[in-house]
């Protein structure tokens, strides 16, 4: 039995850039919290004709934007993303299972040349049958990541304990993705 909403047709359901965001937020000196974005992603949902849904991604990490460039341009330094090397983070699911009115998916996550199990937790906005050119699909997704688990592993620690920059990473995705029209 699908798991699959059966609004979701079989078939590539490509995620649109301009209406989805991918983000993130990162504790910063230990009492707020520092957001930023990537403008650079792409992405399918595929969707086999039994309903199995299977999700791979790409991020851009030299598009990141945290609103300061000085900070944007250390973080994609070898203290943290290695963009140089590592100018891509992507994600390949796994498996998808319901989780109440959510969805759970499963899949590796490779950042910075590592790659490391994760599991977002999504929900299924609905589909609209789009403007003319095919139905959208929406999803908010939210995962939890610990930076030291992909070797971005930096120790910036404060004179009052604790560090400047924070372990646990949460990333957010809000996507809209569309199926050409038959």
């Amino acid at each position: 039995m699908s798991i699959t909403p059966a609004e979701l047709t079989a078939g590539t359901w490509t995620i649109d850039p301009v209406h989805s965001q991918v983000g993130f937020t990162v504790r910063h000196l230990m009492v707020s919290k520092v957001r930023g974005t990537f403008g650079g992603f792409a992405g399918t949902i595929e969707i086999a004709e039994d309903g199995a849904p299977s999700v791979n991604a790409e991020i851009d990490v030299t598009s990141i934007d945290t609103g300061n460039d000085q900070r944007d341009q250390h973080i994609r330094s070898a203290d943290f993303f290695d963009a140089d090397n590592h100018p891509t983070a992507t994600f390949a699911s796994t498996s998808v299972e319901a989780d109440g009115d959510d969805y759970l998916v499963h899949g590796d996550l490779t950042l910075r040349g590592v790659t490391k199990p994760v599991t977002l937790t999504m929900e299924f906005n609905g589909v609209n049958p789009g403007m003319g050119h095919g139905p959208v699909a929406g999803f908010d997704a939210k995962t939890v990541i610990n930076r030291k688990d992909f070797d971005i592993d930096i120790e910036m620690p404060l004179e009052t304990g604790g560090t400047v920059v924070g372990d646990k990473i949460t990333i957010t995705l809000e996507i809209e993705a569309g199926k050409p029209a038959a």
